[in-house]
């Protein structure tokens, strides 16, 4: 009796021939991998692949981003999300497509979509090339169980894996995943964020230079996430209130935290600096920036204007692809992240610290000065303040301020 899945029409290609020549290394001789191979041959009507983009020949440095980046700060660590490819007439687009065209339907943010794709990508090498629609309970938890066994991933990336498949089988391929709710989800451990106290954070900032530090010092003042420092613009300070406008933030939602006064003189002065360098930008032809959704064709100059600049700008331009501007985009996370994880090896500090331990410092070191917890939610951003309460749990005190019992003893005094 014939393999009912072989005598079946060949279904929508998955991937592109970049895709999957990138992936070729690692398919597995015979089964799909030659089937794949077969559908790839040239010159074999309704097999040929598409053809692939002009590849850049210029300078690494050259290349342009892809497409203009978002001011999310999700979607802004990736600069330049390029528009889908519209698929040949008579053919429906492959499902990587169709997958980003559904979570860009719901505004989901770059990051999002850049997990949820790698994630269905490799669910789909997992099981041989095989379609998803042709897949079912055991195969997708005959994957989860290779992450959590074989792979050794975390609980929370697990259930990043299975928000993307469970997204993919409701909004893309429309199908009814009554089975996907008895697949079991990994249970999260409750773990006690990393805290500095003021000495380390004082030592640990006096290691670092420039934009860097400047950063640094706003993720501790003010509570920021690093994406979120570094998309600030221009209009997002308000140095008279003493306050700063966090737009857009994870989840949608947008904020207002504190602008410490002590570094009004050294923003002060970067601010300066920076607005030469765009007057200089203005000059040469270049000086516009990317703005949020659709504002760049509704205020046209807008992406000239001192407001709308970057607070932390890159050093390089980029080349927008199809209009050849050249922009600047803000400060890559990977600049601040290096520089802070230079300054604590530096310090000698004995933690593993990293950009968002500023920010677990700024809550701890608010509620040890006597902040109400209230206050310190409305400042972080949390929508429920049982996230914000892990934070009494790293004061270990309570309430109560309850101190252990050795400490009435001299534990060195021999007669005690």
């Amino acid at each position: 009796m014939a393999d009912p899945v072989r005598a079946s029409p060949a279904p929508t290609p998955l991937l592109s021939e970049r895709v999957l020549k990138h992936l070729g290394r690692t398919l597995p001789p015979g089964g799909a991998g030659e089937e794949l191979a077969t559908r790839l041959q040239p010159g074999v009507p309704g097999t040929e692949p598409d053809t692939p983009r002009p590849r850049h020949t210029g300078p690494r440095s050259r290349l342009p981003p892809r497409g203009d980046p978002d001011s999310r700060p999700g979607a802004a660590a990736q600069p330049d999300r390029a528009p889908s490819r519209a698929a040949p007439a008579g053919r429906r687009p492959k499902l990587l497509v169709q997958l980003r065209r559904a979570l860009r339907l719901r505004h989901y943010s770059g990051r999002t979509e850049q997990a949820y794709v790698q994630w269905v990508r490799r669910f789909v090498v997992f099981h041989r090339m095989r379609h998803p629609a042709d897949l079912g309970e055991p195969d997708l938890s005959a994957f989860l169980t290779h992450l959590a066994t074989v792979e050794r991933v975390s609980a929370s990336t697990q259930n990043q894996a299975m928000g993307a498949l469970l997204f993919l089988y409701r909004e893309v391929l429309r199908q009814r995943v009554g089975w996907l709710e008895q697949v079991v989800r990994a249970k999260r451990p409750e773990r006690l964020p990393v805290v500095l106290t003021r000495d380390e954070v004082k030592a640990v900032l006096r290691q670092m230079q420039g934009q860097s530090r400047l950063v640094a010092w706003l993720l501790y003042g003010s509570g920021l996430r690093l994406l979120e420092a570094l998309t600030l613009r221009v209009k997002d300070l308000d140095v008279a209130r003493g306050e700063i406008r966090v737009r857009d933030t994870k989840g949608g939602r947008d904020r207002v935290t504190m602008l410490p006064r002590a570094l009004v003189p050294d923003l002060t002065a970067h601010l300066e600096a920076v607005e030469r360098i765009h007057e200089r930008d203005v000059r040469s032809g270049a000086g516009s920036v990317a703005l949020p959704g659709a504002l760049e064709r509704k205020l046209p100059r807008a992406p000239w204007d001192w407001a709308w600049q970057w607070v932390f700008p890159a050093a390089r331009h980029y080349v927008v692809r199809g209009s050849g501007a050249r922009r600047r985009h803000h400060l890559d996370a990977s600049v601040v992240q290096r520089a802070f994880r230079d300054a604590v090896v530096k310090s000698g500090i004995a933690k593993r610290a990293t950009c968002h331990t500023l920010r677990h410092s700024f809550a701890t070191h608010l509620l040890e000065s006597g902040s109400d917890i209230r206050t310190v939610q409305e400042l972080l951003g949390h929508r429920d303040v049982r996230t914000t309460m892990i934070y009494t749990h790293v004061l270990n005190r309570g309430g109560l301020g309850v101190r252990s019992p050795a400490d009435s003893f001299r534990i060195g005094d021999p007669a005690g």
